[in-house]
């Protein structure tokens, strides 16, 4: 799995790493000539300490002897400095000291952890200050001896260990400071896309494309995306705006449609009451598919124009409803329509009250007792319960049959849902949990689907209770084709 880092982490990693790279190679291209430049001004340094020393010591000539000045002698040998004089014939002042390996004439050499500078010591005169002498017969002119001046190598190597740690130090400074420049850079210009991220996830978490996006104050590739995202936003605002006005447009259709039809519809119906009232034989078994017909167009339309009415967001007026007289009512309708479940109704003696419309909560009721019915086999008991739970009233309709399938768990709730297999004997419209659910819903309630105990479904709605005005509840018919349990 890749790690998920910020960018602005990213950019600045990248720009220290590059920057990391380029001080590297500029530490070493300086820190080679810097060393090379220290060691050779060191080097010049002792030659001419060397060859000082050589000018301070005047060797003079007297008889059988060469004489030096003492002086230069001891105060060039002062600190870490090394000095010794080696004659020609390979003596050695000061006396008891070893020379400083073979003197070099033409430059600078090792000698174990010394760097020696070798000068010629050329005799010039007599001496008139005589220190020690050597017992020389030379000519004034020639070669007497060399002056070798020496210091340690570890002076010189100090001074280079101190470049390096410099420039060491100068490598991972610029490096840090690259990459907290890098992060603050890349943060800065990240604000505005962190802006417009959180003003998409409010988008996403609301779906209301009418946010204010923040405006970035620089003229860059930032403030082009936002203003794109902007204008991306504005005409998906408008398409919604079409959309809704579509709908709202197609929902009023709907609804009033329905409610044109329910005028002709009635009419139809009352005119195939009679006539199947007078007719006989086949005549009157035609009439009678066409009054079923009618019946089951007009029981469509009215859930229609409900569904329509709850869309558009009609209101219609609440008042307090006894719950346990729908229950018993569409408990009552339901038995006398169908007679092949057995059917009972636990309900409590008290009236509990809801705040509603007492025909949709009837036909809420109708529909879920309806669908227990259609979608189990034959024999198969239902139950009708009504309880108060706290500050809200309970509606639970619960069958022993198959169940939902699972895959039809989620939309059944959905408007035309059907199962793959679902063979219902009276074919039902497929708006009957769909009308429930938008009942519940207009009534501040919800409606949910369980697993009924031993097998079976269990529909609960569930609504608010509503204080009992005296004289204003609606106050259904009860029916007594259904014993209470």
């Amino acid at each position: 799995m890749r790690t998920r880092l910020p960018v602005k982490l990213k950019v600045a990693i990248v720009t220290a790493a590059l920057t990391f790279v380029i001080l590297c190679l500029f530490a070493a291209v300086i820190g080679a000539v810097a060393e090379q430049r220290i060691r050779a001004a060191f080097d010049d340094d002792l030659r001419a300490s060397a060859s000082g020393l050589a000018q301070r010591l005047e060797p003079r000539r007297e008889p059988g002897r060469i004489q030096f000045r003492r002086e230069p002698l001891v105060g060039a040998a002062a600190g870490e400095a090394e000095v010794r004089v080696v004659t020609r014939t390979g003596d050695v002042f000061p006396h008891g000291l070893a020379p400083l390996g073979a003197p070099a004439p033409s430059g600078v050499s090792d000698f174990a952890d010394l760097r020696v500078a070798s000068h010629e010591l050329v005799l010039t005169g007599n001496d008139p200050f005589g220190a020690f002498g050597s017992p020389l017969d030379e000519d004034p002119s020639e070669l007497v001896g060399w002056v070798q001046f020496a210091k340690p190598r570890a002076s010189v190597n100090r001074t280079v260990n101190r470049v390096r740690l410099f420039l060491a130090f100068g490598v991972l400074g610029g490096t840090l400071l690259a990459f907290l420049g890098g992060f603050v850079v890349a943060k800065r210009a990240m604000r505005p896309i962190a802006g417009l991220t959180r003003a998409a996830r409010e988008v996403a978490r609301t779906r209301d494309p009418d946010v204010t996006l923040p405006k970035p104050q620089a003229n860059d590739e930032v403030s082009d995306l936002a203003h794109t995202f902007e204008d991306m936003l504005n005409e998906l605002s408008a398409a919604r705006q079409e959309t809704e006005s579509a709908l709202s447009r197609q929902r009023a259709f709907v609804a009033d449609a329905s409610h044109e039809l329910r005028t002709p519809l009635t009419s139809i119906l009352a005119n195939l009451e009679l006539l199947e009232a007078e007719l006989a034989g086949e005549q009157r078994e035609m009439a009678e598919s066409a009054l079923r017909s009618s019946r089951r167009m007009r029981r469509l339309v009215a859930d229609l124009l409900l569904l329509a009415r709850a869309d558009t967001g009609r209101a219609t007026p609440h008042r307090p409803v006894d719950l346990v007289a729908v229950a018993r009512e569409a408990g009552a309708e339901a038995s006398a329509l169908s007679n092949e479940h057995p059917l009972a109704l636990d309900l409590p003696e008290e009236p509990v009250h809801v705040q509603g419309v007492g025909d949709d909560l009837h036909r809420l009721a109708a529909n879920l007792v309806e669908n227990a019915l259609l979608h189990t086999p034959a024999g198969t008991p239902v139950t009708v319960s009504v309880r108060r739970d706290g500050d809200s009233a309970v509606l639970e309709v619960a069958d022993r049959g198959p169940g939902v399938p699972r895959e039809l768990r989620g939309r059944v709730f959905e408007r035309f849902a059907r199962g793959a297999d679902d063979t219902a004997p009276r074919g039902g419209s497929g708006l009957g949990l769909a009308i429930v659910r938008a009942v519940a819903d207009a009534h501040g309630g919800r409606v949910e689907l369980l697993d009924a105990d031993g097998g079976g479904a269990r529909l609960l709605v569930t609504l608010p209770v509503a204080a009992r005005s005296d004289g204003a509840a609606s106050v259904l018919r009860p029916t007594q084709s259904v014993s209470d349990s």
